[in-house]
């Protein structure tokens, strides 16, 4: 185990020596930025305040510095982190072998199966890392404009309209961040599994974000309403239950049971096809 642990760290501290896994960090810290303004422009802010007043709330009380952050993260996170976790992914295995360096790292008394399971180990880590980032770098985000208050969800694709009270809201929001990255974790499972296979880095991330991408537009397409469970993106969102008042436990439950499910299935598919693979 101690060995185990010692080459996880190795293979992190390679991860994070690349410029281009710091490229997700930023481009959030931008966006969230940019979010933050629009949604505190008068128009925005205006019709904010219609809806919440409209169903009986106060808009002061509610439109506070959580609401901001998860409008933040709800806005940029499903998105864009699967664009950033696709290059990062999608880099695991592609790369090392265009390099010649997985090469060298086979000369060692090291299997395959374990390379695997080190390089999918540190997809996942990063998957974790990134949306903590985005969570508490939002949550900072919204503090500087608002005071902590209540916290206001509304999303009509997945009809959840939701008010959370100031004294369960920051919980709420702190809970909800583990289960996004959960959620992520299947688009670095996708990129990992298309890095083992025969391709170069570029196209395993590219088509990594064409299956997400290709799967949230047909799951928001109205007439496809019955096949909705059929689509990632249709579990990726279980997340956002939690926000709920009585959150369905059930649903949320099947939901990531689909997702750890297909997240296996990518590793031992990935696993498999390089295993078999010919490096020379």
């Amino acid at each position: 185990m101690p060995l185990f642990l010692r080459q996880l760290r190795f293979e992190l501290l390679k991860m994070f020596s690349r410029k281009r896994t710091y490229i997700g960090f930023g481009a959030f810290l931008g966006m969230e930025i940019i979010v933050l303004f629009l949604f505190n422009l008068p128009k925005p802010r205006a019709g904010f305040r219609d809806l919440i007043q409209q169903n009986g709330y106060g808009f002061q009380e509610y439109y506070s510095g959580l609401t901001l952050a998860t409008l933040i993260v709800l806005s940029t996170a499903t998105l864009l982190g699967s664009l950033y976790l696709s290059l990062v992914s999608g880099d695991l295995m592609a790369k090392e072998v265009e390099e010649g360096t997985m090469r060298m790292l086979l000369c060692r008394p090291i299997s395959r199966l374990r390379i695997s399971i080190l390089k999918y180990a540190s997809a996942v880590i990063y998957t974790f890392v990134l949306v903590a980032f985005i969570g508490l770098t939002a949550l900072l985000a919204g503090l500087v404009y608002r005071h902590l208050g209540g916290l206001f969800v509304i999303d009509p694709l997945e009809g959840i309209f939701a008010l959370v009270p100031p004294d369960r809201a920051l919980r709420v929001y702190l809970e909800a961040i583990p289960l996004l990255a959960l959620s992520m974790s299947t688009v670095s499972s996708i990129g990992f599994l298309f890095s083992c296979s025969n391709m170069k880095p570029a196209t395993a991330s590219i088509v990594t974000l064409s299956i997400v991408f290709v799967d949230f537009i047909f799951r928001g397409i109205p007439y496809f309403e019955s096949l909705k469970p059929w689509f990632i993106a249709t579990h990726l969102a279980a997340w956002m239950h939690i926000f709920e008042a009585y959150p369905p436990w059930w649903r949320i439950m099947e939901d990531y049971s689909y997702l750890l499910c297909l997240d296996f299935s990518c590793f031992i598919l990935g696993s498999a096809i390089f295993l078999q693979r010919d490096l020379k």
